[in-house]
């Protein structure tokens, strides 16, 4: 009688402890876990900077010579390529050969080459896209972040071109910026540009850039 009142409290102590090993397995289980994109488990990243956008080359780009088009036309492999505007101011496309491509819009010519195309194929659609603006550009020097030469394939002021070099240096005289203009002529004509002023509101300062201008910035 005594052995098995013995054995009775052993397991009721055995039966215990497994109680409590199981309810400490569920308090564990329990446990929020830090998910590996929460800023518990690892450090989020800084946003990284993009780059500027170069700009946009419209439809009213006035196509010049050494200009590099891409001219698609869709379901046509064999006529889509690209191709350099040469010193003549013509490109050489597959069925219309030699044809005028200087002095014309992107819109005119692309509506030129799918006339052109009508000849050879039905409802021809066609895309035009300036790839390398060679022929348009200005330049930038002098106390910039970038300077260089940027393509001048839309509608772009001073400012805008001020902001495509990336700003200003120390000391840069910001208020007796030129910008040289040379003429078909050749007649060279400089134009200031008081930054401060075109900031405050001075539209008359903030002229629209031409091909080949050079922005001073002193």
């Amino acid at each position: 009688m005594k052995h098995t009142r013995l054995w009775i409290a052993a397991i009721s102590i055995v039966m215990a402890f497994g109680a409590l090993a199981a309810n400490a397995q569920k308090l564990e289980e329990a446990k929020p876990v830090a998910s590996p994109e929460s800023p518990a488990a690892s450090e989020q990243k800084p946003d990284e900077t993009r780059p500027a956008a170069a700009p946009v080359i419209s439809d009213a780009y006035i196509i010049g010579e050494s200009d590099l088009l891409a001219i698609n036309v869709w379901h046509e492999p064999e006529l889509t390529r690209v191709v350099p505007v040469r010193t003549d101011g013509k490109i050489t496309l597959p069925l219309i050969g030699e044809m005028q491509a200087s002095g014309q819009t992107v819109e005119q010519l692309r509506v030129t080459i799918a006339t052109q195309l009508k000849r050879f194929l039905e409802a021809p659609e066609v895309t035009v896209i300036v790839q390398e603006p060679r022929s348009q550009f200005f330049t930038v020097v002098g106390k910039v972040a970038k300077p260089g030469s940027y393509p001048l394939g839309q509608r772009l002021t001073v400012m805008d071109g001020l902001a495509l070099c990336g700003g200003f240096k120390d000391f840069a005289k910001v208020n007796k910026i030129q910008v040289v203009r040379t003429h078909r002529d050749g007649r060279v004509e400089r134009l200031p540009f008081n930054y401060k002023r075109a900031v405050a509101g001075d539209l008359n300062q903030n002229f629209a850039l031409e091909q080949h201008d050079m922005i001073v910035v002193p």
